[in-house]
């Protein structure tokens, strides 16, 4: 019988499950592993980032755009905590990432030795799926059962601890096999029973003012084709959640654009105001999408699909709940439709003419200040320029603060699927720059965009490091306005002015980037983003526009408690 050691058994699974990418940091307790990973023919790339979270932030972002299970690791104690963030924001998303963990021996626990920590208990609340393995012949049956917990059912993020002396210790080497369905996501999808499939087209064709509300679900499940015939058939409007964005392109007739706080419009509430029934599909129907659950108002019939039935009827009381997966639940539904609908629908909304509406209003609001000659630098000039220049399938992965609500509100992706990123569920500042080197690792062929604060770029500079040496082709775009730009615009609206602690002094990014290799601009006229914007997106290697830009309090931001 042939013999292998835990660390090898770890790089086995994670190359059966389909495993391309890992990114990571060393570590002293995690010496094994590496080797195993130096040793071994397994075709899997690792990419050494600079710091955990940056590695955790890529892993999330290569599977949101991959379908492919997100892979991070780090050591033991500092690391293991700084690996948090980034898993927490993917299980909150339903985005499946696996962290890897190296631990203190099993034999030295409880004796004090250095980085030791309960890392199952830490993890234990904040992912779908959680193991410490404590013997080698753990290990497969281990990994398979994260690989199982992370793309089945509601994806989530999954964490596995492996302690230095399980990773040199010897298990059977006919114990490794994986599931092959597992390695992608959504893996063994289920549909909604066919009895609330009825009732619920029932419950749409009897509607004269049907709208939709799609959120990432509809992207993660890749029912967009789907979502794109229902709505046509209904001829009712689709407006997404931030995280929805791509589940129709912004030109198809029925797109409105993003509702909610963040991101939307008075034009694209008004759609929803109008509503006498919502159908929330891949939407938890939170407080960001509903502005705190206004809109739609409690006396809207709702009909809510979700992979998740914790999530259906958690805030709104729901007509009819679907729990499955959402491209068979609208396959479903469609069906039902079909047979049901009337051929003239007298009396119904015109969901064409409401969407077109919609986005005019939007576009005319957007449009009074993208031509701006306004210096410092007025977001929408620079949204407006470069959507202009960047090619269609183009990546964009935004920041919290001016980047989300900006691009969420203004610009047009125009082809479905994952074109647009960013970190909804628990809004970390630095999340962008990392998470676009593991877009760019996923999507290669496309143009990948990294836009943020200059408050993120210094949480995250470091990785112009990692950018500059593995020659990823970033485009780099920091609004520079020396603030935390959403809390004073917080303090603000909400506090009279108040402004505390918020402020810092300006960097000059584009020295900074330059330092490490990147080549870099500064803008402070707008009359000169085009030319810039053209020179940065044909260079060939990773480049930093540093835009002088007004601070988000001054802005027109699209964010409703500012609007008036």
């Amino acid at each position: 019988m042939n013999e292998i050691s835990g660390a090898e058994a770890a790089v086995r699974m994670l190359q059966l499950n389909g495993v391309k990418h890992i990114f990571g940091l060393c570590g002293d307790t995690s010496l094994p592993f590496y080797d195993a990973l130096h040793r071994l023919n397994h075709g899997m790339e690792h990419i050494l980032t600079r710091d955990e979270r940056s590695a955790a932030y890529a892993a999330d972002a290569y599977a949101r755009v991959t379908g492919k299970v997100g892979v991070c690791e780090g050591p033991s104690g500092g690391g293991a905590t700084y690996l948090l963030p980034g898993i927490i924001e993917a299980n909150e998303s339903s985005v499946p990432v696996l962290g890897i963990t190296s631990d203190i021996p099993v034999t030295s626990r409880g004796k004090y030795p250095l980085t030791e920590l309960d890392q199952k208990a830490l993890y234990r609340p904040l992912t779908k799926w959680n193991a410490v393995v404590d013997r080698p012949d753990e290990v497969p049956r281990v990994f398979r059962a994260a690989f199982r917990a992370m793309t089945t059912g509601k994806p989530g993020a999954a964490h596995i601890g492996l302690p230095y002396d399980v990773q040199k210790q010897p298990l059977a080497e006919d114990l490794i096999w994986a599931q092959p369905e597992h390695g992608s996501y959504p893996s063994w999808r289920t549909a909604p029973d066919p009895a609330d499939v009825k009732r619920a087209a029932a419950a749409i064709v009897a509607a004269r003012s049907p709208v939709f509300i799609v959120g990432g679900g509809i992207v993660i499940a890749g029912a967009t084709e789907e979502l794109s015939t229902l709505a046509l058939l209904l001829n009712a409007p689709v407006c997404t959640t931030i995280s929805g964005q791509g589940s129709l392109g912004a030109e198809h007739p029925l797109c409105v654009g993003v509702v909610g706080t963040n991101g939307g419009v008075i034009a694209t509430r008004e759609v929803v105001e109008m509503a006498d029934l919502v159908i929330f599909i891949g939407a938890r129907a939170g407080s960001t999408t509903t502005e705190h659950w206004h809109y739609p108002s409690r006396s809207t019939a709702i009909v809510h699909i979700d992979a998740d039935p914790m999530v259906i009827s958690a805030n709104y009381q729901t007509d009819v709940g679907l729990v499955g997966d959402a491209k068979l639940a609208l396959q479903g539904l469609l069906a039902e439709v079909e047979a049901i609908i009337p051929k003239d629908r007298q009396g119904c909304i015109d969901g064409r003419a409401v969407s077109a509406r919609a986005k005019a209003k939007r576009r005319e609001e957007f449009e009074l200040l993208a031509f701006s000659n306004d210096a410092p630098i007025r977001p929408e000039r620079v949204l407006n320029e470069l959507h202009k220049l960047l090619p269609r399938d183009a990546i964009v992965v935004a920041d919290p603060g001016t980047p989300c609500p900006y691009f969420s509100g203004y610009y047009d992706f125009m082809e479905p699927g994952r074109h647009f990123i960013t970190n909804r569920a628990h809004g970390a500042l630095g999340y962008s720059m990392s998470a676009a080197i593991g877009a760019w690792y996923g999507r290669p062929s496309s143009k990948v965009v990294s836009v943020m604060g200059d408050g993120s770029f210094g949480f995250t500079v470091g990785e112009l490091e990692t950018i500059v040496r593995k020659k990823i082709p970033l485009l780099m775009i920091v609004f520079s306005n020396s603030v935390f730009g959403w809390i004073k615009a917080s303090q603000k609206f909400g506090y009279n002015e108040r402004y505390y602690s918020v402020d810092f002094d300006r960097t000059d990014h584009a020295k900074v980037a330059a330092a490490y290799g990147v080549k870099s601009f500064t803008v402070a006229d707008p009359a000169d983003l085009a030319s810039v914007f053209k020179q940065a997106i044909e260079h060939d290697g990773p480049v930093l526009v540093d835009i002088i830009s007004q601070p988000l309090e001054d802005t027109a931001v699209p964010v409703s408690a500012w609007m008036g």
